[in-house]
Order: C-alpha cells, then sequence, then structure tokens
C-alpha cells in the first residue's frame, strides 16, 4: 500500500485536531476531502506507521516529513500566478525570511499574493489552509521540505519538531 499526497494532508490535519475527536464527517469538511478519502487515508497511514489508534504518531511523522517527503512528493514548479503563499513565504517561515524574489505560491482564485505557482501537496490544500491557519503553516513547512533551500529545510525542520512537540504535550 502506497502513500497518497491527501495522506499528509488527513495526518497534519490530526496534528491541528485530534482525529479521536471528531468524527470522519468533521475532518473530511475540514481537509475538504470525502468521508471515503479520509477513512482511505487514515487506513494507508495506520499501515505505513503514521498513525496508531486513530493518532498520528510524531516521531515517525517528524521523520517522514523531514527526510523523506521531498522525495516522495516533489512539487511542481510554473508560472508567476496569483495564489496562497507557501513555503517560505508562507505562515511559520515569512518572518524569518525576507526574499526580494516572487514567493512561491498555491495558485487559487482566492489567492492575494502574486508568486511562482508551487503545487499543494493535494488539490484541496489550499482551500484547506485558508479555513485554518494552523494547517496552513503546517503545510507551508511541509512545503518549505519539499522543495525549500537548505537554509528553508532546516529552519522547517526546527518548526515542525516543535510543533509535534507541542502536539504531543497537548494530548
Amino acid at each position: 500500500m502506497n502513500l497518497k499526497p491527501q495522506d499528509v494532508l488527513v495526518v497534519l490535519g490530526g496534528v491541528c485536531k485530534s482525529p479521536t475527536t471528531s468524527s470522519y464527517q468533521e475532518r473530511s469538511i475540514q481537509l475538504g476531502l470525502s468521508v471515503s478519502e479520509v477513512h482511505a487515508a487514515d487506513k494507508r497511514l495506520h499501515a505505513a506507521g503514521l498513525m496508531a489508534e486513530g493518532r498520528p504518531v510524531l516521531a515517525a511523522l517528524e521523520e517522514f516529513l523531514v527526510h523523506g517527503l521531498r522525495y516522495v512528493f516533489v512539487p511542481e514548479r510554473g508560472s508567476v500566478v496569483r495564489g496562497i503563499p507557501t513555503a517560505h513565504a508562507g505562515p511559520g517561515l515569512s518572518a524569518l525570511f525576507h526574499v526580494d524574489e516572487l514567493p512561491p505560491v498555491w495558485p487559487s482564485p482566492e489567492g492575494t499574493v502574486r508568486g511562482l505557482s508551487f503545487s499543494p501537496l493535494y488539490r484541496s490544500a489550499p482551500e484547506a489552509a485558508l479555513r485554518d491557519i494552523k494547517l496552513h503553516e503546517l503545510l507551508a513547512l511541509a512545503d518549505a521540505l519539499r522543495g525549500g533551500r537548505a537554509r528553508e529545510r532546516k529552519l522547517a525542520a526546527e518548526l515542525i519538531h516543535q510543533h509535534l512537540s507541542d502536539a504531543l504535550y497537548a494530548a
């Protein structure tokens, strides 16, 4: 069983809002996925060891995000579009970087920033990010790990570690 890009969206959504305290219906609305997609993602995440007993396995998730994500889900980059900031331009890292070049953005008609197209992990990720700032931050950090330069990846890994540690203590 192979992981799919929406599985990363589902597990990061689980970091923001515990899957054990929300129904499949609530999670599907949160993530912009169908109930069956969330259920299938949970099954794949359990098989991969990234979820257990309905919760993300934070140590395994961190290892996968930091060391594997960029090789499994390579981002596609494109032309200048209007969109939602991600990677080093998204919440979390944008305060740490001042870059004069066009920022990476998920193409979206609801976006407010002109930048270079950067493919989201899954098509519903931009809309889900607009509904939940914490999820937006986690997805942007994941994108920095997927397609950032060495310094951006290093800082994103540190912030991911901090978020996952906070989630561990909140559980």
